[in-house]
């Protein structure tokens, strides 16, 4: 048995409030130490929605709360100690004036990025932060992270609702899902990179 099944079998004996603050918990997570399985318990708290233990409202509040909670959390990490951490931590390959262009570049399409957040499995922890690294308005991202993560969970509590007992189907997709993510993420930076070096050789 997985740690997945053991938690889910403990959860499946719990009463409905200790399931809606698990749903939380999970979500908040996320966010702080990735990776946490939160969309899998997400989707299986969609599979309780489905026999009618949980409320579908309620487990879409509780998820986004969390998941938007979470956000925060590492947003205000970015925002006031985001420049002591990568200071601290940069590379000495990475001059300050790559990090800052990379900062504007954020500023420039972070309100996106924010959008998709939830979307971008493995990423939701360092966009988060570098949100707040950026000073992007707090008011109108945490917005945009809370629309971001009501789609998203959303979706995870309906598919789980909708395979019922069969909720662990969609391990198999997310992880199809999560490998082209990062997939398309390698080739963005590699592409990214090579700009760089071809830029900087032809200067």
């Amino acid at each position: 048995m997985t740690h997945i099944d053991s938690l889910v079998a403990a959860l499946n004996h719990t009463d409905a409030s200790y399931l809606y603050f698990s749903l939380f918990f999970f979500a908040f997570l996320e966010n702080l130490f990735p990776p946490t399985p939160s969309d899998l318990i997400i989707a299986f708290g969609g599979s309780l929605v489905g026999v009618g233990k949980l409320s579908p409202v309620s487990a879409i509040l509780f998820t986004t709360l969390g998941s938007t909670t979470g956000f925060i959390v590492m947003y205000y990490v970015g925002f006031f100690l985001g420049r002591k951490l990568v200071d601290a931590r940069r590379p000495g390959f990475l001059p300050f004036e790559k990090i800052a262009k990379a900062e504007g570049w954020f500023k420039k399409y972070g309100y996106g990025i924010v959008v998709a957040n939830r979307f971008l499995s493995g990423t939701r922890a360092i966009i988060s932060f570098f949100a707040g690294l950026s000073k992007l308005p707090a008011f109108v991202t945490i917005s945009l992270c809370a629309v971001s993560a009501l789609l998203w969970n959303t979706i995870l509590v309906y598919g789980g609702a909708t395979l019922g007992h069969n909720w662990k189907a969609l391990e198999g997709y997310l992880d199809i899902y999560g490998t082209v993510i990062i997939a398309l993420i390698i080739l963005v930076v590699a592409a990214s990179l090579l700009k760089f070096f071809w830029n900087r050789r032809h200067a």
